[in-house]
Formats: C-alpha cells, structure tokens, sequence
C-alpha cells in the first residue's frame, strides 16, 4: 500500500512540475497547483505510516504553500 501511495505522490508531483514549467495557461497552473497539493497530501500520508517526520513535516508546509498557489492562480481574480 505504500508503495502506491509512493509511486502516486511521485507521478502527480511530476505532472504538476510539468505543467507549471510549461507555462500553459494560468488556469493550468493552478490546476498543477492543485495536484501538487494531493501530491503532498499523499506524502504526509507515506511519511506517518513510515515513521519519517520528515517527510510529514515537510509536506504538511508545502500543502500550506500549495493551497496559497491554488488561491492566487485559480481563485484570485488576475489585475487589470
């Protein structure tokens, strides 16, 4: 099971990194946004049934960091 909660985070971090580095769109890039946030989420998860706080810690900020992204791509009405 964690193998595929691993493998997951990994593949959606990936995606999303892809996505943001393309520079799409703006929509886009919040939607990366979004899957980088169930990517953290994944990895908080990975990282309690492990026993690596770590790995937990980390990602608990970065989901922080990531729904601030979801905000200002997605949600936040762009200037002008």
């Amino acid at each position: 099971m964690e193998d595929v909660l691993g493998y997951s985070a990994m593949a959606t971090g990936i995606v999303a990194a892809v996505m943001i580095s393309a520079n799409f769109s703006r929509r886009t890039t919040g939607y990366a946004f979004v899957l980088f946030t169930f990517s953290s989420v994944i990895w908080i998860a990975v990282g309690y049934l492990q026993g690596e706080p770590p790995i937990l810690i980390q990602n608990a900020i970065l989901t922080f960091v990531n729904l601030f992204g979801v905000y200002r791509w997605l949600i936040l009405k762009k200037p002008g």
